[in-house]
């Protein structure tokens, strides 16, 4: 069994920076795929970003390309995300997830471990 821990939300200004982490525990997750969706009030679950399990593929939804950054330390089962000039819409709670395969998937389906979110607030 896998547990997430999501790490690095916040309230800030919109334009600031922040890095969000996640840290997995239980067994390695190194081989696996990884994604950060994210849920805004009132709003169905959106993908964020998504990277493989050796970290050499990301993928970004649209609205946070250029912006969002994901990458994975293997040798420390962590993930992170950095989010730059952040924006009033960019508030949710994020959630970070692993797949069972290891290639970069955007679907949240194909998602099977879930940490339990970080609230990022961005005020304008």
């Amino acid at each position: 069994q896998v547990q997430l821990v999501e790490s690095g939300g916040g309230l800030v200004q919109a334009g600031v920076s922040l890095r969000l982490s996640c840290a997995a525990s239980g067994r390695t997750c190194s081989s696996n795929g990884m994604g950060w969706f994210r849920q805004a009030p009132g709003k169905e679950g959106e993908f964020v970003a998504a990277i493989s399990w050796g970290g050499s593929n990301t993928y970004y939804a649209d609205s946070v390309k250029g912006r969002f950054t994901i990458y994975r330390d293997n040798a420390k089962n962590m993930a992170y995300l950095q989010m730059r000039r952040l924006k009033p819409e960019d508030t949710a709670v994020y959630y970070c997830a692993y797949s069972e395969g290891g290639r970069l998937t955007w679907t949240m389906t194909s998602y099977y471990w879930w940490g339990q979110g970080t609230q990022v607030t961005v005020s304008s």
